[in-house]
Protein backbone atom coordinates (compact mmCIF):
# COMPACT_ATOMS: atom_id res chain seq x y z
CA UNK A 1 0.00 0.00 0.00
CA UNK A 2 1.41 3.39 -0.69
CA UNK A 3 -0.64 6.67 -0.17
CA UNK A 4 0.37 9.45 -2.42
CA UNK A 5 4.19 7.92 -2.95
CA UNK A 6 4.39 10.58 -5.67
CA UNK A 7 3.12 13.80 -3.92
CA UNK A 8 6.01 15.89 -3.21
CA UNK A 9 7.92 14.67 -6.47
CA UNK A 10 8.56 16.52 -9.47
CA UNK A 11 6.18 14.78 -12.53
CA UNK A 12 9.61 12.98 -14.12
CA UNK A 13 10.64 11.78 -10.40
CA UNK A 14 6.78 10.93 -9.54
CA UNK A 15 6.28 9.07 -13.16
CA UNK A 16 9.96 7.22 -12.69
CA UNK A 17 8.51 6.04 -9.24
CA UNK A 18 5.30 4.55 -10.33
CA UNK A 19 7.68 2.84 -13.31
CA UNK A 20 9.47 1.03 -10.94
CA UNK A 21 6.56 -0.12 -8.58
CA UNK A 22 5.06 -1.52 -11.64
CA UNK A 23 8.19 -3.51 -12.22
CA UNK A 24 8.48 -4.95 -8.70
CA UNK A 25 4.67 -5.85 -8.81
CA UNK A 26 5.06 -7.70 -12.13
CA UNK A 27 8.54 -9.15 -11.33
CA UNK A 28 7.33 -10.55 -7.89
CA UNK A 29 3.58 -10.82 -9.06
CA UNK A 30 2.54 -8.81 -6.36
CA UNK A 31 -0.38 -6.76 -6.08
CA UNK A 32 0.39 -2.58 -5.21
CA UNK A 33 -2.98 -0.57 -3.84
CA UNK A 34 -1.48 3.15 -4.81
CA UNK A 35 -3.74 6.15 -3.61
CA UNK A 36 -2.93 9.07 -5.60
CA UNK A 37 -4.36 12.77 -7.31
CA UNK A 38 -2.25 12.90 -10.01
CA UNK A 39 -4.09 11.93 -13.01
CA UNK A 40 -1.43 11.50 -15.59
CA UNK A 41 0.02 8.36 -13.55
CA UNK A 42 -3.38 6.32 -14.17
CA UNK A 43 -2.05 5.71 -17.18
CA UNK A 44 0.52 3.45 -15.51
CA UNK A 45 -2.48 1.35 -13.53
CA UNK A 46 -3.87 -1.89 -14.45
CA UNK A 47 -7.04 -0.91 -12.45
CA UNK A 48 -8.41 2.46 -11.63
CA UNK A 49 -11.33 2.32 -8.42
CA UNK A 50 -12.58 5.58 -7.88
CA UNK A 51 -13.53 6.40 -4.13
CA UNK A 52 -16.76 8.24 -3.76
CA UNK A 53 -18.50 9.49 -0.82
CA UNK A 54 -16.59 6.67 1.17
CA UNK A 55 -17.67 3.94 -1.56
CA UNK A 56 -15.67 2.37 -4.04
CA UNK A 57 -17.09 3.46 -7.66
CA UNK A 58 -15.58 1.97 -10.83
CA UNK A 59 -14.22 -1.22 -12.04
Amino acid sequence: MADEPTGQSDAETGHAVMELLRAVVRGERVTALVATHDAALLDLADRVPELRDGEVAGP
